[in-house]
């Protein structure tokens, strides 16, 4: 696995994949001439070794640094496959085969807008990746699965909107109302991206597509704090303060009077 910024890489987008070709390529086969392609979105996690960097040219064998025949050839290859899959149509929505093309042929990942602040579902990462913020952790669906309602398929989660991430408060000793969090609510990783869901778990690409159609776009809705269960939860909080504070009175020890000293008589 390489980074995105490596210093000894060249890079190059071709048809929704990356190309990586070291830069010590030299003339000539050798072990560390490699070339790698990756499908842009799953860049720089998972790729594809493609041979020995060496042209294959008719005649002798002639071989030159970073040649991008092979690569491009095989992503030719795997576009064409691609396309032919996408031949059998999820629905006759014109909108859901922009769509569709977009996802699998472009490998564009689905978006959703949180407050304001676009992020990536990337189900591969199992996150919601957030863009153009590298500080931030995002929001990972395995912490937040406490947070899923089965029955709606939908997540209600409290955020941070300037860390853009999940943060939970302190339910144990929390009083009032947060003030720098929010909650907000959107649907199940398979709901917002359906295509990336089929692929991660080995279903057919189309499966489930004419029943629940295809979106790349989302946005996130903001709920009112006073319609979640913090309200109640609170509520029991103050509760169990005041009933604390009024067992601690009952147990402190009675302190008996003191009569007054008697005066000297003048």
């Amino acid at each position: 696995m390489i980074k995105k910024d490596d210093p000894d890489y060249i890079f190059e987008e071709y048809k929704g994949h990356t190309i990586a070709s070291h830069k010590n390529n030299v003339v000539g086969k050798d072990i560390n001439n490699l070339i790698i392609v990756y499908r842009s979105d799953e860049f720089p996690n998972h790729g594809f070794i493609i041979g020995l960097d060496d042209s294959k040219l008719s005649g002798g064998r002639k071989s030159v640094p970073h040649n991008l025949d092979d690569a491009k050839g095989y992503i030719d290859w795997v576009v064409g496959i691609q396309q032919k899959k996408a031949d059998i149509k999820p629905t006759n929505n014109i909108v859901d085969q922009e769509a569709y093309d977009l996802r699998v042929n472009k490998g564009m990942l689905p978006t959703i807008a949180i407050a304001g602040h676009t992020f990536y579902v990337d189900i591969r990462m199992d996150m919601l990746r957030p863009k153009d913020d590298f500080l931030s952790k995002g929001i990972v669906f395995s912490d937040i699965s406490n947070y899923y309602d089965e029955d709606k398929r939908i997540y209600t989660i409290p955020y941070n909107p300037k860390t853009h991430e999940f943060q939970e408060p302190d339910y144990r000793t929390i009083k009032e109302l947060p003030k720098d969090l929010i909650a907000v609510q959107f649907p199940s990783e398979r709901l917002l991206d359906r295509i990336g869901w089929n692929r991660h778990y080995g279903f057919e690409l189309t499966h489930g597509l004419a029943k629940q159609g295809l979106k790349l776009q989302f946005e996130a809705k903001q709920i009112p704090w006073e319609k979640t269960f913090l309200v109640g939860l609170i509520k029991s909080n103050l509760k169990e303060e005041k009933n604390l504070q009024k067992a601690t009175k009952k147990q402190q020890p009675t302190q008996p009077k003191r009569s007054k000293p008697k005066g000297r008589k003048m």
